[in-house]
């Protein structure tokens, strides 16, 4: 941290206070003074002088947060009477210092409510991260994290707890739909600007979970056992990009352990790596209820959040009177402290959340038309034998079956679901154990798929049955001339995956409808891959995920091809659980409370990685996704030097307009075989247009993390590159070969 002598910290400060007595602003409340540049200084030397002038008893109100109001926990005291608007996060500010307070909510599909604000009428329900991550395009990251951020200004919140960066290593993680892909490319740029979005508000956004919070079951127990070096090449790898992309104003750390380390007092994850190597200037706060101990402040954790979870949890808040006694007896030095403070500082300065204004304008018709482009470039057409687009101009019978869909479209459950505008269109409880059993429901977000579906189809005669036994919605399916039946499966934080069926029988009910009648289609409102065991019955699959509010019309517009879909999976389907390197998770089942450790032996080799290093063909390969139209590749030309960059030419060979998603991966390099989506890009075209595209590869994708050097290398060679539809479906192929060197850290 930059030194100030005396004079020039008297310079600063002065030029500070007169900047408040001019704007009616206190001191340090806006942009001021620089020692090298009074006039404009940098949020680091901004939060240097700030903390400077910090009683203790300031400095230690930074560092903790404590938890709105709601089902499991009362009002805190130490909230003040007249905050009326809280919620997941409250941190007194510094008013004589213009220190705004610090309000946090969740998180990456819109701005939450479980409870905190009885007067709230309701915010955006944007489309589930992992949809997000199905557009890959991260331009539409962006508008979502924009419009989230302007809901956020207008309730006052100045944090959001967003960005969902776990790597997808378990397709049973039941947090997975709050995730963008398994691939670290693919998360990295759009979880970066999904990030760059919110904080174009001047609301700072979080990168979570930091690392490994790939599981949910018993996670507060967890143990994430992996390689370092793979761990580097993969779910850290997603963090490094992205916090270089996007320069979060904080890093929340995970409920698990890293190879038996918990992740908030991880000294060489926190320290050695996040703050040192990559040198991130921001603060890590908990997750909620994640800090047993008042030592994590010394490994590296900035901020306690949620303190009173940690109250339940563990027994004690850590971060309260546990280190100011420490702090009194010399346990725990106050340049730390300091260090704490400052970096809190810098992040509300870099990003803004001191020179609020009054809040922007906020269009929520606008905001229902992101969500609603984001549902239907997300939205996966996984397979078509000719059932889809349907005629909109036929007197077509059509039979609706199952899903709740006369009522609603649904999403995922926990902390992330968004309360909508005018509310659900119904909840159903369904419970559990732990903590989050009481936040495990069943959400409905109007419009219905149904009440769409007979907008966008005017001559059909549509017929609704619920689905409540096979053989009655076989009944209605043999009257039909076609069928689409949904299948919907609620998923959520604190529960995994027992296996990747449907519930409720609806499996034996799709089965029995295919059967009954074979044009059959599928719609799934799912976060993860199904088993589908009725596949080969069905003439049509559509992946719709957890659509959002506007999810009912999206679905209606995909399958009516007013829209034409051009989705990709960012995870990998697998045939069976069997495919996929834990066939059986441990500690599922266990009681509450179980301490688990799960080996991530698959290391780097995440998603279709693992099944390329394996030889096995996948349900769906990772990016996979049909389309109305037919694109062709040609020309592909690779050249190499310090990394590779690939052109090539795509073109529209079908008859109507359509968006394709190219894909360039390394399929083989010097010292071995391996997998690596290199880059990709969404390719908008008309009818019989071509249009040539040019990908460079980051360079840390073609790399090895050495662990001796703590460098990344590239070895010198040949490096093979495929042009490809999906991991398991190359076009064409080329190679180029890359200098040897070391770089980066």
């Amino acid at each position: 941290m930059r030194k100030f002598s005396r004079r020039q910290f008297s310079k600063l400060t002065s030029a500070a206070a007169l900047a408040a007595s001019t704007t009616g602003l206190p001191a340090f409340a806006q942009t001021t003074s620089a020692p090298s540049n009074f006039a404009n200084p940098s949020p680091d030397d901004r939060a240097h002088a700030t903390e400077a002038q910090m009683t203790d008893d300031e400095r230690f109100s930074l560092i903790v947060s404590l938890l709105g109001p709601a089902s499991i926990v009362p009002r805190d005291p130490r909230i003040p009477a007249d905050v009326k608007n809280v919620s997941a996060g409250y941190t007194s500010g510094v008013p004589r210092l213009g220190i705004p307070a610090l309000q946090s909510s969740d998180a990456s599909m819109g701005v939450t409510n479980p409870g905190y604000r009885p007067d709230d009428k309701g915010a955006t329900a944007f489309p589930a991260s992992i949809l997000v991550g199905s557009s890959f395009n991260p331009q539409l990251a962006r508008e979502g994290g924009v419009a989230i951020g302007r809901e956020a200004r207008i309730r006052g919140f100045n944090i959001m707890l967003a960005g969902g960066m776990n790597l997808a290593r378990d397709v049973r993680n039941g947090r997975n739909y709050e995730y963008y892909s398994e691939d670290p490319w693919v998360s990295a740029v759009i979880g970066a600007e999904a990030v760059n979005g919110i904080q174009s508000q001047n609301v700072i956004s979080t990168l979570k979970h930091y690392t490994l919070n790939c599981n949910e079951t018993n996670r507060h127990w967890l143990d994430a056992v992996i390689d370092p070096v793979a761990h580097r090449e993969s779910d850290l790898l997603a963090f490094q990009i992205a916090i270089e992309l996007s320069q979060p104003g904080s890093i929340m750390s995970g409920y698990n352990k890293i190879n038996g380390v918990y992740a908030s007092g991880d000294p060489h994850l926190l320290n050695d790596v996040l703050k040192g190597a990559w040198g991130y200037k921001g603060y890590v706060m908990s997750d909620w209820g994640a800090v047993p101990e008042w030592e994590y402040a010394l490994r590296g954790l900035d901020q306690e959040s949620g303190i009173q979870l940690d109250v339940k949890q563990w027994g004690a808040e850590a971060f309260t009177d546990k280190l100011k006694t420490a702090y009194r007896d010399g346990k725990f030095p106050k340049e730390r402290l300091s260090d704490m403070v400052r970096r809190i500082l810098r992040s509300a300065y870099a990003v803004g959340i001191d020179k609020w204004g009054p809040a922007p304008a906020v269009d929520m018709a606008k905001h229902n038309e992101i969500a609603l482009e984001i549902a239907r470039q997300g939205i996966v057409l996984l397979k078509n034998d000719g059932a889809l687009p349907l005629a909109t101009d036929r007197p077509l019978k059509i039979a609706v079956i199952g899903g709740y869909s006369q009522q609603g479209v649904i999403s995922g459950t926990g902390s992330g679901a968004v309360n909508p505008v005018g509310g659900f269109a119904g909840v159903i409880k369904i419970g559990g154990a732990g903590v989050m059993g009481g936040l495990r429901n069943l959400f409905l977000f109007p419009p219905s798929p149904v009440e769409e579906l007979k907008k966008a189809l005017p001559q059909a005669q549509i017929e609704f049955d619920p689905g409540y036994t096979p053989a009655e919605a076989a009944l209605t399916a043999k009257r039909s001339d076609v069928v689409i039946a949904f299948g919907i499966r609620v998923e959520g934080e604190g529960f995994d995956l027992p296996d990747l069926s449907l519930p409720w029988g609806q499996d034996a009910v799709i089965d029995a409808v295919a059967s009954a009648n074979p044009n059959t289609i599928v719609v799934l409102e799912t976060g993860n891959p199904v088993s589908m065991p009725w596949r080969d019955k069905v003439k049509a699959i559509v992946q719709a995920w957890y659509p959002g509010q506007a999810g009912g019309e999206a679905i209606a517009d995909i399958v009516t091809g007013k829209v034409n879909p051009s989705g990709r999976l960012p995870i990998t389907f697998p045939a069976s659980l069997a495919q996929t390197p834990r066939p059986e998770l441990s500690g599922l089942g266990t009681p509450w409370g179980t301490p688990v450790t799960i080996r991530y032996d698959e290391g780097a080799e995440v998603g279709y990685r693992w099944y390329a290093q394996k030889s096995q063909k996948p349900l769906y390969a990772f990016g996979h996704g049909l389309s109305y139209t037919n694109f062709s590749y040609s020309d592909l030309k690779v050249s190499g030097g310090e990394t590779v960059t690939a052109t090539f030419t795509v073109t529209n060979t079908g008859k109507v307009a359509g968006t394709d998603v190219p894909q360039i991966y390394l399929t083989d390099a010097p010292g071995g075989k391996r997998m690596r989506l290199l880059g990709f890009e969404r390719v908008a075209l008309q009818p019989g247009e071509s249009r040539a595209v040019r990908l460079t590869a980051e360079p840390r994708l073609l790399a090895r993390f050495d662990a001796k050097v703590s460098r990344w290398r590239i070895a010198e060679g040949a490096y093979q590159i495929a042009l490809g539809k999906s991991a398991s479906d190359m076009v064409l192929t080329g190679s180029g070969d890359l200098k040897g060197r070391l770089f980066g850290k």
